[in-house]
């Protein structure tokens, strides 16, 4: 976070100094990640669940959401592709033809080249 101090005015520049040390203290106050982490994983296995049972997975997903309804919206898992399309400049950069086309091979495509240029001969 960049804040530029050199176009604010001594008035402004106070009430930013007045909000970081408000900013400061509230934080100050928190109890650290760990200890707190600690106390609710405690109190999870004192009623007999686990983390991953309440959370679906882990604790950084939002309690409200249930697991089922986040992988709906991930989308469909596709298996792995063999290459279909390769660089003449660099075999090691290849393309399956999924997504969006490589830079290399939109600069070529660019020069006049043809997509079917590069296919990978099986």
């Amino acid at each position: 976070m960049s804040i530029d101090l050199n176009g604010l005015s001594a008035k402004e520049l106070d009430s930013l100094i007045s909000q970081a040390k408000k900013r400061k203290t509230t934080l100050k106050k928190r109890k650290p990640v760990a200890t707190v982490r600690a106390r609710l994983i405690a109190a999870v296995a004192a009623e007999g669940y686990t983390i991953a049972e309440l959370f679906g997975g882990t604790a950084k997903k939002s309690a409200g959401r249930p697991a089922k309804a986040a992988s709906a919206r991930k989308g469909r898992k596709l298996g792995k592709v063999a290459p279909k399309y390769r660089n003449p400049g660099n075999p090691k950069e290849t393309w399956t033809g999924r997504g969006k086309q490589p830079l290399w091979m939109a600069a070529l495509v660019k020069k006049g080249k043809k997509p079917e240029d590069f296919l990978i001969k099986k």
